[in-house]
């Protein structure tokens, strides 16, 4: 259980305003990239479906967020997914990469427009090549929300992303979003991985750049 200070209004001191120099195990992620080797599975109606995908995914830097004695440094993102030769939208999503120093934390929030949002989180040690984060359904703090239907037809009760900062530059993501499916008794592991290169770097926040 965490233990917070009484103290709930004093933001730290002498905060280094360089969002890319304090990113921590989510520094090999800042930038802008493209994935041309995803594999998607997904539920359909006569059983599992694979599809091959490509993505641009834009993580810039923001400036450093305070909650009182709380300081995050992240990147805000835009992962955009088609499939291969088309321009109709596959995947949308929107959100931020957080890491908070003092408690060695990293956070993704993650906003999909089929009305559904999540939070996963996860431990890592600042110079990690590789960690894992994960959201269920239920707690108050963290989790997963979803709008009726999704409850009804694909509810989600957990989400799980493994992230591996690759020696050669690239950077890749493993994805396991659990679902229940309605008239069916087992869990559907709904699954993402690629593999992404830069294709340019990062702009560095507004408080960086002044």
């Amino acid at each position: 259980m965490t233990t917070f200070s009484e103290d709930i209004y004093s933001e730290p001191s002498n905060i280094d305003v360089d969002t890319l120099r304090n990113l921590g195990p989510l520094s090999g992620l800042a930038g802008i990239w493209k994935g041309t080797r995803g594999l998607d599975v997904k539920p359909k109606a006569e059983g599992p479906k694979k599809q091959a995908y490509v993505e641009r995914f834009e993580l810039q830097p923001i400036d450093p967020q305070t909650n009182g004695p709380q300081l995050f440094y992240g990147l805000r993102y835009h992962q955009h997914v088609v499939k291969p030769d088309q321009v109709k939208t596959y995947h949308d999503q929107v959100g931020y990469w957080l890491w908070e120093p003092g408690t060695g934390t990293v956070i993704q929030t993650l906003t999909i427009p089929r009305a559904q949002v999540a939070m996963a989180v996860g431990k890592a040690t600042p110079d990690a090549k590789s960690f894992e984060l994960v959201a269920s359904r239920g707690p108050e703090t963290y989790g997963i929300c979803s709008t009726p239907f999704l409850e009804y037809a694909f509810k989600t009760v957990e989400y799980r992303i493994k992230v591996s900062i690759n020696a050669d530059g690239t950077w890749s993501y493993d994805e396991d979003t659990v679902l229940m499916i309605r008239g069916k008794s087992d869990p559907f592991h709904h699954t993402d991985r690629n593999v992404l290169t830069k294709i340019g770097e990062p702009t560095p926040n507004p408080l960086a750049r002044k």
